[in-house]
């Protein structure tokens, strides 16, 4: 399994980007997806999860009610919304996969910038 992710880029607060995420391979052995951010000097955090069928998701309490995950076959999505200048980070989605769920991949990172 790899992904890829896009979306990244320059934008003022209170606005909104949308990331995705393509996985490729064997994308029916994908499970959990997720997506996380690393600020600068600052350790990765988790953002947003999101079962296999895109059933259940959940947030951390920073990005509750300003952030959607979503996902269709083979994409996953973060719409970010009333973007806020402590949201800049590296952008990161994160899939286990397998039969058992343990293997783990991460895509390359996409940066977000919000400006004050």
């Amino acid at each position: 399994v790899q992904l890829v992710e896009s979306g990244g880029g320059l934008v003022q607060a209170g606005g909104s980007l949308r990331l995705s995420c393509a996985a490729s391979g064997n994308i029916a052995s994908i499970n959990a997806m997720h997506w996380y951010r690393q600020a600068p000097g600052k350790q990765r955090e988790w953002v947003a999860g999101i079962t296999p069928g895109g059933g259940s998701t959940n947030y951390a309490d920073s990005v509750k009610g300003r952030f959607t995950i979503s996902k269709d076959t083979n994409t996953m999505y973060l719409q970010m919304d009333s973007l806020k200048p402590e949201d800049t980070a590296v952008y990161y989605c994160n899939a286990n996969w397998g039969p058992q769920g343990d293997h783990e991949v991460w895509g390359q990172g996409t940066l977000v910038t919000v400006s004050s």
